[in-house]
């Protein structure tokens, strides 16, 4: 009887496209992205933002415009919580060592390292969204990840996910998370006003959040406290400085592409910075070399010597942010064009194994 069930529903299944509604905020605006369904291919994808942070009723009215003619559709949220992170750990008593837990909801990956982010934040977003609901919070570690899995499992480097306000940051080695850190620009009447010739001057700014990714909300229950890390299973969905010097080590970076094409792609087309553009970029660079100067300094942390870091660009990075990176930390950088809302997506379909 349960395998006759079994069947007929996947029947019923296959004769309804699947509606997959990815929603994204910014500072001020709500970005959703669309893809339709059918049978395992993209039928229709459109982007469409709008100037609020709340649901609206022109939301509601345009996401029912597409969900009406279908009982499958699904919709997931970029976390953007303040209180998220991820751990070198899926332990819960060395996750205490890092961070207190305790009004968190969080899940370990693959037996390999954990993410988490606030319950409460959890809360109001199921709340503000409860017309449409909510199947999956993505967190930003885990698009990070994903984006960048054919170097997470390669070697050792610094991977760094820009978005306008926020820096999503994470060294990886071997596909082992070493550190892990979610940072937040100041705000614009906050920031200070630098220009190219006081840089030198300039103190590092400050670090605004410290150990801060897909949850599926039909595992969570905000009522409930969390009794141990294992609960809640698995998702579904880098070497010293000697090393780096042999020439069998540096060949190890061409796995996936030749390093002279990186860099040339890394240097591509980056726009030449404006005075915001300047500020901001110097935020991103001051917050980044604070995260690996705690990478380094801090015991907690298994550190190793950086050369490389992989920047996954959401917002069009000026060459600023790479010539500071270059010539005042010595890294080689490499960046990669992002488009943060179908990388969202491509979790959304993993877990839904489409």
């Amino acid at each position: 009887m349960w395998g006759r069930f079994v069947v007929f529903s996947r029947i019923l299944e296959a004769l309804y496209d699947k509606v997959l509604i990815n929603i994204i905020h910014k500072e001020t605006q709500t970005l959703f992205y669309i893809e339709v369904i059918s049978k395992k291919e993209v039928k229709k994808s459109l982007y469409k933002e709008f100037d609020s942070l709340s649901f609206t009723s022109e939301m509601k009215d345009f996401v029912e415009g597409y969900i009406k003619q279908t009982p499958y559709w699904y919709v997931s949220f970029l976390d953007t919580s303040s209180l998220q992170g991820a751990l070198p750990t899926c332990s819960k008593t060395e996750a205490s060592r890092y961070v207190d837990l305790q009004d968190c909801e969080y899940k370990c990956y693959e037996g390999r390292w954990s993410f988490y982010t606030s319950r409460s934040d959890i809360y109001v977003l199921e709340k503000n969204y409860s017309e449409i609901g909510v199947d999956f919070v993505f967190s930003p570690f885990l698009v990070l990840h994903n984006f960048f899995k054919d170097k997470v499992s390669s070697y050792i480097a610094l991977y760094v996910l820009v978005q306008e306000e926020t820096l999503v940051l994470s060294v990886f080695e071997n596909d082992t998370l070493l550190y892990a850190n979610y940072m937040e620009l100041e705000k614009e009447h906050e920031s200070m006003s630098l220009t190219s010739e006081g840089l030198d001057d300039v103190d590092e700014l400050e670090d605004i959040s410290f150990d801060d990714d897909s949850i599926d909300l039909e595992d969570i229950d905000v009522d409930d406290q969390i009794e141990s890390i294992e609960d809640f299973g698995e998702i579904e969905d880098l070497g010293d400085i000697e090393d780096l010097d042999a020439l069998e080590d540096i060949e190890q970076f061409s796995d996936h592409k030749d390093i002279e094409e990186e860099l040339l792609e890394s240097g591509d087309k980056l726009s030449e910075g404006n005075g915001d553009n300047f500020t901001k970029d110097f935020q991103r660079f001051s917050l980044i070399e604070r995260a690996v100067g705690d990478f380094y300094e801090d015991e907690r942390y298994k550190s190793q010597f950086l050369e490389n870091i992989y920047i996954a660009d959401t917002i069009g990075v000026s060459n600023d942010l790479k010539k500071y990176l270059e010539e005042e930390m010595f890294f080689n950088v490499y960046i990669r064009k992002m488009d943060i809302a179908t990388e969202l997506c491509s979790l959304v379909k993993e877990e839904l194994k489409i």
